[in-house]
C-alpha cells in the first residue's frame, strides 16, 4: 500500500532564506528540543548521502530512527529524506520518505515571500497496512513548518 500526504504554506521570507534553513542541517537545530530530542550526524555535511539519526521525544510510537539524505537539490530547491533504520521500518514500511520543496510564490512579484511544501510519501507491507498505515500523519510536516516558519520570520 502506497501513500502521500502533503503540506505547503506562504511564508513571508524570500525563498534562498527558506532554503538556507531547509536544505542544510541547520533545520535539524532548529527543531531540535521542540520536535526531537536531538538530532546526530552520522555520516555528511548536508549534502546528498548524509545520514542523521533523530531521537524523538517519549510516546511518539518509537524512541529513535535514522534517515539519509537521498536528494539536495540547490537549484531547484528540493531535498528529499528517506528513513533507513528504526522508526517506521521496524512497523513494516517499506518506504518512508519526506521532501522539501521550496518554490517562488507566484502571487508575489517582490519576491518577499515563498511557498514551502512538505510531501510525506510512504509504502507499507499489505500484511501490516491495515493496521500500521495509520502510523501515518501529516502532523509532524505541520510540526516542521511551523516551527521553521516561526524561526524563519524571527530571524527575519
Amino acid at each position: 500500500m502506497f501513500g502521500t500526504l502533503s503540506e505547503e504554506s506562504e511564508v513571508k521570507v524570500p525563498a534562498s532564506k527558506a532554503w538556507d534553513l531547509f536544505g542544510t542541517l541547520e533545520l535539524g537545530k532548529v527543531v531540535t528540543g521542540k520536535l526531537v530530542e536531538a538530532i546526530d550526524v552520522v555520516e555528511g555535511d548536508g549534502g546528498t548521502g548524509t545520514i542523521l539519526k533523530l531521537t524523538l521525544k517519549p510516546g511518539l510510537g518509537f524512541s529513535w530512527y535514522s534517515e539519509k539524505f537521498t536528494k539536495v537539490d540547490n537549484e531547484n530547491r528540493v531535498k528529499e529524506a528517506e528513513v533507513v533504520e528504526g522508526g517506521f521500518l521496524d512497523f513494516g514500511f517499506t518506504l518512508y520518505r519526506v521532501r522539501f520543496e521550496i518554490k517562488e510564490n507566484p502571487n508575489d512579484d517582490t519576491g518577499s515571500s515563498c511557498l514551502v511544501k512538505l510531501t510525506l510519501e510512504y509504502e507499507v507491507k499489505e500484511e501490516v497496512a491495515a493496521a500500521n498505515a495509520s502510523l501515518v500523519s501529516n502532523a509532524p510536516l505541520v510540526g516542521i513548518m511551523s516551527v521553521a516558519k516561526e524561526h524563519l520570520l524571527k530571524s527575519g
